[in-house]
């Protein structure tokens, strides 16, 4: 089996699409029988107070790397607001030197306030389209130019997949 390992990150504002984009391509992947794992990155330092200034998130990455590497996955997908500027950290908490994609998902103020109001609920609304609103700001200006934009304004979960399925080249089965 090939050693090598490939990772696509993800990133983007909160209303974007990440995960149903992310979901979507599991799904593409999967009837291709393209071997590969998903991990939604917030999941892995959800806590309160302050997990990220212990480096929950990348512990827990290599944790999980590990036992997939050892079943024989070589494919990653990692979905994480601010995975795009991480890509080195994250890259280097897999431990195994994989080929880097990065992916940032973009989408105008409305489009993802209407995201956000179809699955927020309550006075948290307003607070988390305001945070959506300075990430994509800040993930605007300091995320590598390297790093490929793709749209999701009026755009469907499936046809953002097929233009990162396109960008990643993983339209077939690693060599055993």
């Amino acid at each position: 089996m090939t050693d090598s390992s490939e990772a696509l990150f993800i990133g983007g504002r909160s209303g974007v699409g990440k995960s149903s984009a992310a979901y979507e391509l599991h799904s593409q992947l999967s009837s291709r029988d393209v071997r590969h794992c998903l991990i939604e990155g917030d999941n892995l330092d959800m806590a309160h107070p302050l997990p990220w200034v212990h480096g929950l998130a990348e512990k827990n990455l290599a944790a999980m790397w590990k036992n997939y590497r050892e079943l024989g996955y070589r494919r990653l997908i990692y979905t994480n607001t601010v995975s795009v500027r991480l890509t080195q950290q994250l890259a280097t908490a897999m431990g195994d030197k994989p080929k880097i994609i990065a992916v940032l998902l973009t989408a105008n103020d409305k489009t993802a306030y209407n995201r956000l109001a179809g699955r927020e609920t309550g006075s948290e609304l307003d607070a988390h389209y305001g945070r959506s609103q300075t990430a994509a700001r800040d993930l605007d200006l300091h995320t590598p130019p390297w790093v490929h934009r793709v749209s999701t304004d009026g755009r469907s979960p499936t046809d953002v997949a097929a233009t990162i399925l396109a960008l990643t080249g993983w339209t077939h089965r690693l060599p055993a």
